[in-house]
């Protein structure tokens, strides 16, 4: 293998593929970089046998050929390069990498002991513009578990509901404590629901080096696999084998009290009442009466807070307690200011949704506190 390659592809490449190295595995081909030197092109790979990344970058192919690179040691070489033309080439066992100054000389492992990522693409199951794909995925994979041990929360939840004015796709995600469910008109060809790994989802929507605005999204039954194409970008996630839970059973059907307010405002009181709340289990209540929300937290050792949010109630005076982590993810991850937030009682879950939009809803499950 022999070609030349500008520093800052690399540069700009290595540190998302690198999200797919593993870091704890026993097999040491996996701590390496998969180079494959075909066509005017460098594919270069990895994986931890969770999810793979497959991009692929212009080079000056002399000579075709593949072989794996160590990953960190490889990475944190390149990062010290200025913005140069590289050569690259293999000898025996080894990867040579040559620049106007300097030669680094890397051991190498065969690349037939480097996993495929998979055999096929798979069948085409739909595609989706790329903005609607990230801003859909970003209400919803934050509730996800980072558990895998319990691999049904671990996931995202895709179905297809038939419906009077068309199909529509629901994805929904949920750790046990909140839920976050969304739909759109995908056009998507799913014959049966699919939970898929919540991890290949984020990096796939993720993905930025490249100018395509389609997301393509294929199924691989063989495999158990998904498969995300965007330009020379590749993503490659498992689906999940697990029962995802009966969530439209814990969705409140009555409401007593709703308030809308502003995210920013509110997302304000929270973090300053985040302050005080830390020594107490991260609890911050929220009083819903008149014409406001009021935001505490207090904590034997600190003292108190309390922060008052203009809002529009409407219903019963009403008091909820939530963790104050699970409410800022949330404002986080949506854009939208005007929200609306639901409840019936203070141990029922609350409900948050985006004003005039029926197709996001957020549940958090509430904290039981003493009443004083």
């Amino acid at each position: 293998m022999k070609l030349y390659v500008l520093s800052e592809y690399l540069q700009k490449t290595l540190p998302f593929v690198n999200k797919a190295i593993s870091s704890h595995s026993q097999l040491p081909v996996l701590q390496n970089i998969f180079f494959q030197a075909r066509n005017g092109k460098l594919k270069i790979s990895a994986t931890d046998l969770e999810i793979g990344i497959d991009i692929k970058i212009t080079a000056n192919i002399e000579e075709e050929g593949e072989t794996t690179i160590p990953a960190k040691s490889f990475s944190e070489l390149i990062n010290t390069l200025p913005q140069e033309k590289i050569l690259i080439e293999t000898n025996d066992k080894n990867i040579i990498i040559t620049t106007k100054h300097t030669k680094s000389v890397f051991q190498t492992i065969s690349s037939d002991e480097f996993p495929k990522l998979y055999e096929e693409k798979g069948e085409r199951v739909g595609e989706i513009k790329k903005d609607l794909f990230q801003k859909t995925l970003l209400h919803v994979l934050f509730s996800a578990s980072i558990d895998t041990s319990r691999p049904a929360l671990s996931g995202i939840y895709i179905k297809r509901e038939e419906e009077s004015l068309g199909k529509k796709f629901y994805l929904v995600a949920t750790d046990g404590y909140r839920l976050s469910l969304i739909y759109n008109q995908i056009p998507f060809s799913l014959e049966k629901p699919l939970l898929v790994s919540a991890r290949a989802l984020r990096e796939a929507a993720m993905v930025k080096n490249n100018e395509d605005t389609l997301v393509k999204m294929f199924v691989i039954e063989k495999t158990n696999q998904v498969l995300f194409e965007q330009g020379d970008t590749i993503i490659v996630g498992r689906l999940l084998e697990a029962q995802f839970p009966e969530y439209e059973k814990i969705i409140p059907q009555d409401i007593l009290t709703k308030a809308i307010f502003d995210k920013t405002e509110m997302e304000k009181a929270v973090k300053m009442c985040a302050i005080f709340a830390r020594e107490s289990a991260n609890i911050v209540r929220l009083s819903l009466k008149k014409d406001s929300i009021v935001v505490s937290a207090n904590a034997p050792q600190t003292g108190e807070n309390t922060v008052e949010v203009e809002a529009k109630i409407t219903g019963e005076d009403n008091d909820i307690a939530f963790n104050a982590r699970y409410l800022l993810d949330l404002f986080a991850n949506i854009e939208e200011q005007d929200l609306v937030f639901e409840m019936t009682t203070a141990t029922s879950p609350g409900v948050f949704k985006i004003k005039g939009d029926s197709s996001f809803l957020h549940l958090i499950m509430p904290i039981r506190v003493q009443t004083e």
